[in-house]
């Protein structure tokens, strides 16, 4: 299906080309939701120093709790996009198995493949504020002796935050990055992303 706003194309001017060095980590071409966003310069530079904080060893999470509440919170968003970049770019060096990847799309945390309860709280808390935009007092007794204060507010701006990318991605239509996995890799068809 057609992209409703598209990414920037180079060559590109020399205050957008440098704004998109910034956010890359590498040299490689600038992903096209980046190439979106750059459309809004202070919209760009903004989310760049925020997203620079939310994918940094400064989040409270680790790598690996930080990748389920991402990959997980796109699934359940429908953006097979921002899944299928944080899939092919994390989730081997978070340690996440086909099984894990297949049950953060389509699955759930009673899944026989979570093996320990941090893994299943960060699942449950993603579906809880994805579902409820809350968690309740038994949830909440739970996950509160596993994560810290810190790590909790963490996790609820970091699963907000891929909501807002999720809602970008899908609204503008914007196509999966070249070689990155689809949901049916992992089980199931794709869903529908053909709204009116």
């Amino acid at each position: 299906m057609p992209e409703r706003i598209s990414p920037l194309e180079a060559p590109y001017a020399p205050e957008t080309a440098a704004l998109l060095r910034r956010m890359m980590p590498t040299d490689e071409e600038p992903l096209a939701l980046f190439r979106l966003y750059a459309r809004n310069q202070q919209l760009a530079q903004a989310l760049h120093d925020w997203g620079s904080y939310q994918l940094s060893r400064r989040l409270s999470l680790d790598l690996r709790d930080r990748e389920l509440v991402i990959n997980r919170t796109c699934a359940r968003c429908g953006c097979e996009y921002e899944w299928g970049v944080h899939v092919a770019r994390f989730a081997s060096r978070a340690g996440l198995t086909d099984a894990q990847i297949a049950s953060l799309t389509h699955g759930t945390s009673a899944d026989e493949c979570w093996t320990t309860e941090r893994d299943r709280l960060l699942l449950d808390a993603v579906d809880a504020l994805h579902t409820h935009h809350d968690l309740d007092a038994r949830l909440w007794a739970r996950i509160s002796t596993e994560f810290t204060s810190e790590q909790l507010l963490d996790l609820f701006m970091l699963c907000g935050w891929y909501h807002a990318i999720s809602y970008t991605a899908r609204a503008t239509r914007l196509a999966p990055e070249p070689g990155t996995p689809r949901f049916r890799d992992f089980g199931l068809p794709a869903r529908d992303q053909d709204q009116a």
